[in-house]
């Protein structure tokens, strides 16, 4: 199979770009359509990329030509609209997180499944070089026994990003700083080190009085591995520093800044170690810590392109929805323990209480 797919953008907001960018530049995808119901803005974007627009999912699920649904729409709406595609026949890229809760997850992975169609999700830092380094060498023993996974993600927005669209202001809508913005790298743990058992978290609001919801996160994780694990998470740290992800073992350490591979040390040295060292080398700014959209599409481009090579191949995408469903129980244990004010253990349950703060 080696036709071109077809891609529809739903949500013409701040990350659509990304897509579209990666759409352009993928290996057979091109850009058919954005549908937003802010006409203005879907006009925009389609005019930018040569595209269509539409005002409403329904309509652009009509189109003959899209073959994948990219969702970039505010966290909270992001099941519906994948039941809708798969239902239409579409596959179906949604950004993080997948889902508000776990049973709406479930339900989008089933509805995939029904409709016979692919569901991927856009946890794409997952691909970055010096990400499948890590994986790699935690597959292989290189790390000996994981004794820590961290994770610190001290970033800045301003006030004005929390308004800039209302539901950035709304923690119901998915707009902390937890599932929002430490969504990433808390997945990054859980992708690297593996479930977690145990959390214990505080949330609090330190320089964003005019918006409902956590800007700053401190947790502790204990994973079924056997490590422990830190993350701090905040948009209220000006200016802003590159996100890093720190795995140490008995016999290893490696340290990711960014894209960059900042430390890589083994016991064993391999000589593929020191070309590892160099990865990300290149990378000039720190990725989205000081704005929203201060990063570049090449995560997306990848993932995009697995998506076409997925459906070409007929084959599972990289990175399933039901992969990262345990990085959002790690989240959602996080917001139960903050509103408890104690350690939950995992599972957990869906409680949408933890919404409201």
């Amino acid at each position: 199979m080696t036709e071109t797919l077809g891609f529809g953008i739903l949500g013409a907001g701040l990350v659509a770009p990304f897509h579209a960018k990666s759409v352009s530049d993928a290996e057979g995808g091109r850009m058919v359509a954005f549908c937003d119901i802010d006409r203005e803005r879907a006009d925009k974007r389609a005019a930018e990329y040569g595209a269509r627009a539409y005002y409403s999912l329904e309509e652009m699920l009509e189109d003959p030509e899209i073959d994948v649904v990219s969702v970039a729409l505010p966290n909270h709406l992001h099941h519906d609209a994948v039941v809708q595609c798969a239902r239409a026949g579409k596959h179906v890229i949604t950004e993080k997180p997948p889902a508000m809760s776990l049973r709406e997850t479930d339900d989008m992975i089933q509805a995939c499944k029904e409709a016979g169609v692919k569901l991927a999700c856009a946890v794409q830092s997952r691909l970055r070089k010096a990400v499948q380094a890590m994986k790699q060498a935690v597959g292989s023993g290189r790390f000996g026994k994981l004794l820590h996974a961290d994770a610190f993600i001290k970033w800045f927005r301003t006030q004005e990003y929390y308004h800039s669209d209302p539901w950035r202001s709304s923690r119901r809508s998915g707009a902390g700083v937890t599932v929002q913005h430490a969504f990433h790298y808390i997945d990054l743990l859980q992708y690297l080190a593996g479930p977690a058992s145990r959390v214990q978290a505080r949330m609090a609001n330190l320089a964003h009085p005019s918006v409902r919801l956590e800007d700053t996160l401190l947790a502790f994780v204990d994973f079924e591995c056997g490590a422990q694990g830190v993350i701090e998470g905040s948009t209220a740290l000006w200016p802003g520093t590159d996100a890093r992800i720190e795995l140490n073992g008995t016999d290893g350490t490696a340290i990711v800044v960014g894209e960059r591979m900042a430390t890589w040390q083994f016991r064993d040295e391999t000589p593929e170690d020191e070309q590892i060292r160099t990865w990300g080398s290149a990378a000039v700014r720190a990725t989205a810590a000081g704005g929203p959209a201060d990063f570049s599409h090449a995560d997306h481009q990848a993932l995009i392109q697995d998506m076409i090579n997925a459906v070409r191949e007929d084959r599972e995408v990289i990175i399933p929805v039901e992969s990262v469903r345990p990085t959002l129980e790690i989240v959602l244990a996080m917001y139960q323990s903050a509103a408890r004010n104690r350690p939950v253990e995992l599972p957990v349950e869906d409680d949408d209480s933890v919404w409201e703060w």
